[in-house]
């Protein structure tokens, strides 16, 4: 038996919805519980941590008393979220979504959550239990009641703590005016100080520090309420909030304008289409900053150390979300992201970073909230990413293929988008014999990883094609002679004749998934008999009896960290791709059919799928995890056409 004390059960990933206005990403799960929130910015401190932690870490939980979820959706095509609660006496449907922030807001000066609740059969109690909890939790706020303007007489609660204000209102602060509905409780320290918020005239109540809001109401078939959570910032004027219903179209009209511009195939149509909303509710709609997940520190092994922060623009995650985009007709967002590219890589190429904070923000300083106990007691739970610093040869090759799928799909270059690529290229040629750390981010010795170098040779490879094919100006002759000299310490340093398979690095044999990635830079045909033995190889060395990929063989000690990971979605993504391009279309179908299987009822996918459990885990939703679906099913839609 053993000593080791039990892990805290967490919710699990598939149970979490995700909500987004295209500033930040908040959490709900099943049963009712907002339990991420970071505000203004996915990148922002949370107010509601409870997902790394408990409900003490901050949540705002809105239930039906002895009731039980029995159906939740998405709205078609948007990010409104339905759910439908069922007691012994009635039904309710709760709706919970954020407008949408105004296109040009790179820092909102207001963020609206709205919850309505409906009562459509009986009558039905409803529970509240709102814990607000700035600075991932570190700081409890100061909570009074005040006046709200433009809101006929309404009054609110308004929650504040340093630099971050939260304005809740709702009919509940007024029972004088609705009797039947019961008050927002407060939780406040046992010594007694501070006013209950429930008790006397509000004029009475100057505030105190809160622990917890709550309260229970009752409502009758027919009857609705909405309540609305405002963040500003605390040193201005308090913001008059949204009206519920008006907000409510606007968010249905956003998402759904929205959708009606992008492609989607008939088979998997659906799927493919919540991957893009994904995609697109990533995407910052200020700044066109695309983050990488919405969360930090989900594990890449329950109770191991592999937690990262990945609310962040990586160069090579947004440029391979572009390409997808791109593929499906949404060129728009594309050139948004362009134009972040643009800013953030501003300057010296020299001072190129993988990735940057959604605004462009060079310092990612990576450091551990102690306090946070950790998803399924996942430690420790960090903020901050020290990969900033990485040298990762790849990125570049990246960036340049997704620029040249926008410029072949008829967006015009302009002087600058085409300076920055020479830079990048000039970049590429000052680091062309330095070692990296490779698109896993290892943190072990740096290496030349074959992937990187065969990203590197299609950085040039289409900046060689962009002078050939559409007549910009370059040193073509140079970049040529730097593409075959990349070509060929490839293949003598990176493929093994013995083995018949390309390798992770020059200096080792291992196996590694993103080999799987070297035909789609145009470095190697798909169907190549040196292609088809690294599959063969990745086959027999990274896919486990499960029938998924592991990146690469963590026991061989090349990424520095202890513990293992499970399975990444987006390598058995590009396995299915690989399949459906070489040949192998009906192994890639009972493969993408597999994959499937794993996003949540919702659509959504995570990083990881732990087969032990039949859990996702890592940072949830990701978006490598989307573009891979995505990608995997245009391939395999393209394989089965061209077989009819």
């Amino acid at each position: 038996m053993s000593d080791e004390p039990a892990r805290p059960r967490s919710t699990p990933l598939e149970d979490y919805a995700l909500l987004s206005d295209l500033h930040t990403g908040p959490l709900v799960s099943r049963d009712g519980s907002i339990d991420w929130l970071c505000l203004p910015r996915f990148d922002s401190p949370s107010v509601f941590a409870a997902l790394l932690g408990t409900p003490e870490d901050g949540r705002w939980k809105l239930s039906a008393v002895d009731g039980e979820v029995v159906s939740r959706r998405y709205l078609p095509r948007t990010f409104v979220l339905e759910t439908t609660w069922r007691t012994p006496t009635g039904t309710v449907v709760v709706t919970d979504f954020l407008p949408p922030g105004q296109a040009g807001e790179g820092h909102p000066d207001h963020a609206d959550l709205v919850r309505r609740v409906e009562c459509v059969s009986g009558e039905v109690e409803v529970e509240h239990d709102l814990r607000i909890r700035f600075d991932y939790g570190r700081a409890k706020p100061w909570t009074r009641r005040v006046d709200v303007d433009g809101t006929e007489g309404v009054g609110g609660l308004l929650s504040i703590a340093g630099p971050d204000a939260l304005l809740l209102t709702g009919p509940m602060l007024h029972p004088q005016e609705a009797p039947e509905v019961g008050p927002l409780e407060g939780d406040h320290p046992a010594d007694g100080s501070g006013a209950e918020l429930a008790d006397g005239h509000p004029d009475d109540y100057e505030g105190a520090v809160s622990d917890r809001l709550g309260g229970r109401f009752v409502l009758s078939a027919g009857e609705s309420h909405d309540w609305v959570l405002t963040w500003h910032e605390s040193h201005h004027a308090q913001p008059v909030p949204v009206d519920p219903a008006r907000a409510l179209d606007r968010a249905v009209s956003f998402w759904a304008d929205w959708s009606s511009h992008v492609g989607t195939h008939k088979r998997h149509e659906r799927a493919v289409l919540r991957s893009l909303l994904v995609l697109r509710a990533l995407t910052d709609r200020g700044t066109g900053g695309i983050v990488a997940a919405a969360t930090t520190s989900l594990p890449e092994e329950f109770g191991g150390v592999r937690n990262w922060d990945y609310r962040y623009t990586w160069l090579r995650d947004a440029a391979l979300t572009i390409e997808v985009l791109v593929a499906h007709d949404f060129t728009d967002g594309a050139l948004h992201w362009r134009n972040w590219l643009l800013r953030a890589v501003a300057g010296d190429p020299e001072d190129l970073q993988i990735m940057y904070g959604v605004a462009g923000e060079r310092q990612l300083p990576e450091h551990e909230l102690d306090h946070l106990s950790g998803y399924e007691g996942s430690r420790p739970v960090r903020v901050g990413n020290g990969a900033v610093g990485q040298f990762q040869a790849d990125v570049v090759g990246e960036v340049m293929l997704a620029l040249a799928a926008l410029r072949d799909a008829g967006v015009h270059e302009d002087r600058w988008s085409w300076g920055l690529q020479k830079n990048l290229l000039r970049y590429c040629e000052d680091h062309y014999d330095r070692k990296g750390h490779g698109i896993w981010e290892m943190r072990g010795p740096a290496e030349f990883f074959v992937h990187g170098r065969a990203m590197m040779w299609a950085a040039f490879d289409q900046g060689v094609r962009a002078v050939e094919q559409h007549g910009f100006s370059g040193p073509v002759e140079r970049w040529r002679q730097l593409r075959e000299r990349l070509c060929a310490e490839i293949m003598e340093h990176g493929f093994d004749e013995e083995l018949n398979s390309f390798t992770q690095t020059y200096s080792n044999t291992e196996a590694d998934a993103s080999l799987l990635q070297l035909p789609h830079t145009g470095f190697i045909a798909y169907d190549d008999p040196r292609m088809l033995g690294t599959v063969a190889r990745i086959e027999q060395e990274l896919r486990g009896e499960h029938g998924l990929l592991y990146r690469y063989r963590t026991e061989a000690g090349l990424d520095g960290l202890p513990g293992d990971e499970y399975p990444f979605l987006i390598c058995s993504f590009w396995l299915v791709e690989q399949y459906a391009r070489s040949g192998r279309t009906d192994d890639a179908g009972v493969l993408l059919e597999q994959l499937t299987g794993y996003a949540s009822d919702l659509g959504l996918f995570a990083e990881e799928y732990d087969p032990g459990s039949g859990r996702l885990a890592g940072n949830f939703p990701q978006a490598f995890s989307h573009l891979g679906f995505i990608r995997a099913v245009d391939a395999v839609v393209r394989a089965r056409a061209k077989s009819e």
